[in-house]
């Protein structure tokens, strides 16, 4: 099942490229120009739109991330943007100056690529920006190309159909001539590999003008060959696509479902069952695959760890029932009220509901004889009953002040979710929480201490980021940047 969750139609010509990122969705557009939404509400950010390029936008990515936002354009030039603030934090000319047809990222944000129409890719080391080298590829434009989830190899695809593997050095590994007719439009391996005894296998999957998808296996062994050192690529073609037959089939369903111009453009997100696509119609439609259960959906801080705007009913009973709220569940249940309608709840909408300083007013039945001793605080007021029935009462009496006590959790839970607009480089990678114990693993990157303690003990010590094994399950506090979140959560007043 698919459906429409929403269409943006804010760029003048064509939509070229989109990408998701963890909390953000950029697109490109012959009009020059980047956009870059809030996944949470599909508001366009402050900054956006982003135009510093001279001719038409051809492809965008994120880093992993999410901190930064590339996009490569005719006019030679591949611009890193900051995704928090949209400033341009580096412009990176090809040193042909040739037309840029798409640009990659590594993995571990070590390189960076960019192909060109003259069949050349340039490489640069990312933290520096310098440039490590250009070579020639191929005879025709690049069109496609993507790093290994390890970062050590990349692939290229050109206007020609073939398909090379190459090392980080730019020394070719394996040549595919053919492998499209017409032509590869795009390329991307998955982000999980296996390794077997000495074997590393990852997947390829690549898409051409011939209209097929096709999936390749990429064996790498240490050791085969004539040479003992010799790493030997073998690429086995595991789908030849799909048949005439179910290729129309496709089409019939992609014209009724998509759209009824041209897709130019997908992206799936890394953390919500949702598929962008973009048109020649400078159209781009955000998608629900699936039965639209979001509960697979991205983690944050919060109950569910869920956006709150992402909330179910249960969701909010069960929320209520944790923070020691259960009074309220029967009545939020009997509103059907959800996340969205939680965030927006206020005094006046809770007095709406019945919900008053001194408890619910319904409460008061149980027992209307009391007497109001002493006000001792705005809500918190003591009370003598009058009449025997004193257990009534004291449920009563505990109850006192409760839609402050709901107000206030309401917002220290959205002043809790707020991680989720904190700088991206204080979230856990594994969780998408803001960090309160950061450590370092053997991979270099931060994580929240108990999250990658979890991770160690159930995938087999592998790295979260890279996949690759961790070679030392060794931890060590990262003090600067528990400082640096720190002061961020107090300059943010929370």
């Amino acid at each position: 099942m698919v459906s429409i969750i929403c269409s943006l139609r804010h760029h003048t010509d064509e939509v070229s490229c989109c990408a998701f990122s963890p909390s953000l969705l950029a697109t490109g557009s012959g009009d020059k120009s980047l956009r870059v939404y809030n996944t949470a509400d599909f508001s366009e950010l402050p900054f956006s739109p982003l135009s510093a390029h001279g001719y038409g936008v051809h492809c965008c990515c994120f880093s992993s991330c999410g901190s930064y936002l590339l996009s490569c354009s005719t006019d030679g030039s591949t611009i890193v943007w900051s995704s928090v603030t949209g400033e341009m934090s580096a412009v990176l000319q090809h040193p042909g100056r040739s037309p840029l047809r798409v640009c990659a990222l590594a993995h571990d944000s070590s390189l960076l690529l960019a192909g060109a129409c003259d069949g050349t890719v340039a490489l640069w080391d990312f933290p520096s920006k310098t440039l490590r080298r250009c070579s020639a590829v191929s005879e025709a434009s690049v069109t496609a190309s993507c790093f290994s989830p390890c970062s050590q190899m990349f692939v290229t695809g050109c206007t020609h159909g073939d398909i090379r593997l190459w090392d980080v050095d730019i020394s070719l590994l394996h040549a595919e001539k053919d492998a499209h007719d017409l032509g590869v439009t795009c390329c991307n391996f998955a982000p999980q590999f296996k390794i077997n005894d000495c074997c590393v296998e990852f997947r390829l999957a690549s898409c051409g003008q011939d209209s097929q998808l096709k999936i390749w296996i990429i064996s790498q062994r240490e050791g085969a060959g004539l040479l003992p050192k010799r790493k030997s690529f073998v690429c086995k073609q595991l789908s030849a696509g799909v048949t005439a037959a179910s290729q129309q089939e496709k089409k019939i369903e992609s014209k009724k479902v998509i759209d009824e111009r041209y897709v130019t453009a997908v992206a799936l997100s890394p953390t919500m069952p949702w598929i962008a696509t973009g048109s020649m119609d400078r159209t781009v439609n955000v998608w629900r695959i699936g039965d639209g259960d979001i509960r697979a959906g991205r983690k944050l801080p919060g109950h569910s760890r869920l956006l709150l705007a992402d909330w179910s009913e249960e969701d909010v009973q069960t929320w209520l029932s944790k923070e020691g709220l259960e009074e309220l569940v029967g009545l939020f249940k009997a509103n059907n009220i959800d996340g969205p309608e939680l965030s927006q709840l206020d005094k006046e909408t809770a007095t709406e509901l019945g919900i008053s300083e001194n408890g619910i007013k319904n409460t008061v039945t149980c027992c209307s004889k009391f007497e109001v001793l002493q006000e001792i605080a705005p809500h918190v007021m003591l009370f003598s009953c009058t009449e025997q029935n004193t257990e009534q009462c004291v449920a009563f009496s505990e109850s006192l002040g409760l839609r402050g006590r709901l107000l206030r959790k309401i917002e220290a839970l959205k002043a809790e979710q707020s991680g989720s607009e904190a700088p991206d480089e204080f979230l856990c990678p594994i969780t998408r929480e803001l960090m309160k114990e950061p450590v370092i693993a053997s991979d270099g990157y931060s994580y929240e201490q108990e999250s990658i303690q979890r991770w160690i003990r159930s995938k087999n010590k592998t790295s979260p980021m890279t996949n690759l094994p961790l070679q030392t399950t060794l931890l060590t506090p990262n003090r600067s940047l528990k400082m640096a979140i720190a002061r961020w959560k107090s300059s943010s007043s929370f």
